[in-house]
This record gives C-alpha cells, structure tokens and sequence, in this order.
C-alpha cells in the first residue's frame, strides 16, 4: 500500500511498526469487545490511529489511548480530533495505572512496539489489579513464549510469570505485509485475560525468585540451580530436584516455593 509523501513516518527509537490491514485492525478490535470486562478501554502506543479509529466509534466506551511520541500525538488529535481527554502523552513504562480512570479497572489493547513488549506485559502484572483483559500485538515469538506450557523449548520465566495471574492465549497471527514498514517477522495477537484466583497461594517475591533462578540455569537440575534458596538439606532428597524448570508448572513452582519458604 504506498504511502503519501506528507504521512508520518515512524520513529526507529520507538521500534514501532504500524499496522496498515484495515480488517487485521477491525478484528483486534472485535476481539477486545468480545472478551473486554467493564467499559474502560486503555490503547497502548495508538501510533497514527489503526485501531483508535474503530475504538473511538463504539458508542458505550470509556476510552484513552497513551502515547509517548509528540509526533503521534499531533497526527491524533488532528485527524481523528481526540483531546486531552482522551489521549495522555507519557511514555506507558513511566505511566501510574492506577490512576488512569480514577482508580476503577481498565482492559488494555494496542500494537505494542516489539522491543518493549514484554516489559509491558510485566508492568500490567505488577498492576493486575487493574487490568483483566489485554489484547495485543506481539513478535510471533514472544506470544508463543508468553502461551507455552511446560515442556516447550519456550516455555520461560515469561510464561510462568504471566500465568501465575492471567490466562494466555494467542489468537491468530499477523504477516509482516500487514504493516509499514514490514517487520522481518511474524506478529501475533495474544490475549490475557485475569484469573479470579490471580493472588498465587505463596510468597511472590521468593516465587518469582525461584523462577528466575532455575531458568537462569535451565539445562540443570533444580538441586543445583536452587542451592541459594536451600537451607535443609533433607529436600536434596525430593524427586523435584532432579528435573529441570521447563519440566514443571505453574503449580509445581508455586508448591515448590512453599516447601522452600517453610523448610
């Protein structure tokens, strides 16, 4: 699809890619209307308005986007005349989620920028308490890596993280000629949606410093990847100390961090 010579490019430092398939656009957005908790929407990265346009026509939506680029900010408020309501530029890393609409919940969209996906992801887990649902486009990759179970050559402290408090999904992917400029890979749309039990039943910071550790060392068994956590040398003598992290779930890492707390 070429582009006019006055349209605005993206920004390298961004590592944004802009959605240019009008029924890619569209089905995002179903999705969102389809699994969304609540009527307020927040856009991450709205970049020059694929998605913002078809959120903005739905009548019942609370929505606001953030953008971190004054250029994309201008583009916005010109051509699809959103105001300072509706749109907040501040980079979504600094932003204070719970205050984005007064302290009551919120879903998450947007065509996250690849090179700071997953510390996007991670700082929606430390709010979770503000947002049940995301829908997003992510690196192929990176949505396989949040979805995997245990098993998979992926299967990572992202996937174990994540799941801890959200249910992960990919929905569909994306080719590269769906965007300008093109990537030169694969995207996906991956959904999170809250658990009720989002709370883990264990300490959190000795969890996520359990799963962290173990896949630091992945290829070890867990008797030496956890020595740091060990006092009792008697759980040397449990079966779980002989497997590897990609071998356990969510489950296993949350009864092991127990077992670890309580020794």
């Amino acid at each position: 699809m070429p582009l006019k010579a006055n349209v605005l490019r993206p920004k390298k430092s961004f590592g944004q890619n802009f959605l240019i398939n009008e029924s890619i656009s569209q089905r995002i957005v179903d999705e969102l209307m389809s699994n969304r908790q609540g009527n307020n929407v927040l856009e991450v990265g709205p970049g020059k308005g694929a998605l913002t346009k078809y959120l903005l026509e739905i009548s019942d939506l609370n929505f606001k986007a953030v953008e971190a680029d004054w250029d994309m900010v201008h583009h916005l408020q010109q051509e699809l005349g959103m105001d300072e309501s509706q749109l907040i530029q501040k980079d979504f890393l600094k932003l204070p989620l719970e205050t984005v609409f007064d302290s009551e919940q919120y879903n998450i969209i947007g065509n996250f920028p690849y090179n700071i996906s997953s510390q996007i992801l991670f700082r929606v887990d430390k709010y979770k308490d503000k947002v049940p649902v995301v829908i997003g486009m992510f690196q192929k990759e990176v949505a396989e890596r949040i979805a995997s179970g245990p098993g998979s050559k992926v299967y990572g402290v992202t996937s174990v993280l994540l799941q801890a408090s959200y249910h992960t999904k990919v929905l569909f992917t994306v080719d590269p000629g769906s965007f300008f400029p093109a990537p030169k890979v694969t995207s996906a749309i991956l959904m999170l949606v809250r658990k009720d039990d989002y709370n883990i039943p264990c300490d959190p910071k000795l969890f996520r410093q359990i799963v962290k550790g173990t896949f630091n060392s992945r290829r070890k068994m867990l008797r030496n990847t956890l020595k740091p956590f060990i006092t009792n040398e008697s759980l040397y003598d449990l079966d779980i100390m002989t497997t590897r992290p990609e071998q356990l779930s969510l489950e296993d890492f949350i009864e092991l961090t127990n077992t670890i707390e309580n020794q």
